[in-house]
């Protein structure tokens, strides 16, 4: 690890508000001038860090466009959510619809041919949904579950609004046109209609399915598998993820997550990949459409995968209990102390662009006005971990924040000690010396 060291500012805290410089721990021996981000040849892109959800990309991530088959995330989720309720299991028997066959049968699209009234199992459905974007599958499934699709379609809407996206429309489990399905389409709906959803919508369903259900990673992480092996419909399904080993783009250690195509939505693609215990989540959309430039999506997810594994640093920016011995201690009336050291009451990890150095870092406190008296200081007695207030972290250049919204720069400062109040007559001594001295100012 290395320490960046430089002289600290010593500010008393008295007041509401003062910045303040403190060093900070990198965990890299990278010291490199920070790059700027690279421009993406997509309508929008985002990378974030798939432990705290940290924006450390951003194009146009807030734009509503088409999804397409990224939707299938959000079936492979609430697949994923029944079969850990027991109330289904991959062995669970599925008979195809009239309506999953017709969509089957579409060769135009992504599909496996399946058979009118055949049984198949939900495991070889799902191995089709998460490698080959299979439609007939996907419908097979979101009707297995909720007994039709529209019942599906309003659990993926209930399901997205528990997670605070607001930014979408979803009008089928494929993420399909609407003009593909026949008459089969969500009540009151058109054939126009198409899945939309911003970049930050899908990273943020993307960083659910991977924290809750990283078995994702087993299936999306295939390159290809033969579709009911060893019988008449046997069917070579190689994942349309060109970023995995051995296929055309391969990318070392990418392994998922979803493509979706479609004339409205262009060519999209959510990646994941860990480099040295490190996962980052990579949305791109719109990049081409997918006809043409087939490699677009997968060239620009491998620029920003680049820029997000290589162009930030983790960084303990506060340690936990760290005394601010640089800060002066607060007064304290009445106690058998006359000051109090403050600290921190949590460590603060944050990713950070790299070759930043201190002067690059501000940390601001803010005082609760409701822990100081008139004078800025404390009234005896005073217990340790008592909160005094809040520091926030800041630093030089654009922090493109957190995929919630929520703020994460922020540290409690407290008390590091306790001071009791002192003894009777010292009290009365100080109420006397407070109250004369206040009367010689009036003279």
């Amino acid at each position: 690890m290395k320490i960046l060291n430089k002289q600290i500012k010593k500010i008393a805290i008295s007041g509401l508000s003062a910045s303040i410089l403190l060093p900070f721990a990198i965990k890299s021996n990278i010291t490199v001038q920070a790059a700027e981000a690279p421009e993406v040849d997509a309508a929008s892109a985002l990378v974030v860090d798939f432990e705290t959800n940290q924006i450390l990309l951003d194009q146009n991530a807030d734009d509503q466009r088409g999804i397409a088959s990224l939707t299938k995330m959000l079936v492979e989720y609430i697949l994923f959510q029944e079969i850990e309720a027991g109330n289904l299991n991959w062995d669970t028997e599925v008979t195809i619809s009239d309506y999953a066959y017709q969509v089957s049968q579409n060769y135009e699209l992504s599909n496996v041919p399946l058979k009118k009234g055949e049984v198949y199992s939900l495991e070889e459905l799902y191995q089709a949904l998460a490698i080959y974007s299979a439609n007939g599958a996907t419908v097979a499934i979101a009707e297995q579950i909720a007994g039709s699709e529209p019942a599906f379609v309003d659990r993926m809407r209930d399901l997205v609004e528990s997670w605070g996206i607001t930014d979408y429309e979803i009008y089928n489990s494929t993420g399909l046109s609407n003009a593909s399905l026949g008459d089969d389409i969500y009540p009151g709906s058109t054939t126009e209609d198409e899945n939309v959803m911003s970049a930050k919508g899908i990273a943020t369903v993307a960083s659910h399915l991977l924290k809750e259900y990283p078995e994702v990673l087993d299936t999306s992480s295939i390159p290809s598998k033969v579709f009911r092996e060893g019988t008449e419909d046997a069917i070579q399904m190689k994942n349309w993820n060109w970023m995995l080993k051995g296929l055309l783009h391969e990318r070392p250690n990418v392994d998922g997550l979803k493509t979706g195509t479609t004339p409205f939505a262009g060519a999209n693609f959510t990646g994941t990949s860990m480099e040295d215990g490190h996962r980052i989540i990579t949305v791109v959309m719109g990049a081409g459409d997918g006809i043409k430039n087939k490699n677009q999506r997968f060239d620009e997810t491998d620029k920003i995968m680049d820029y997000g594994f290589n162009e930030w640093e983790a960084a303990t920016v506060m340690e936990e209990n760290t005394v601010l011995e640089d800060v002066d201690p607060i007064m304290v009336r009445n106690g058998k102390k006359d000051s109090v050291e403050v600290m921190s009451a949590e460590s603060l990890e944050y990713l950070l662009p790299s070759g930043i150095e201190e002067e690059d870092v501000t940390w601001t406190f803010e005082a609760d006005k409701k822990a100081l008296n008139q004078e800025g200081g404390l009234e005896a007695p005073v217990k340790k971990g008592q909160e005094l207030g809040t520091l926030t972290f800041t630093y030089e250049g654009e922090d493109l924040g957190y995929l919630d919204g929520s703020e994460h720069n922020k540290v409690p400062v407290v008390a590091a000690e306790s001071v009791d109040r002192a003894g009777f007559f010292s009290v009365i001594g100080t109420w006397f010396s407070d109250f004369f001295g206040g009367l010689m100012e009036r003279f």
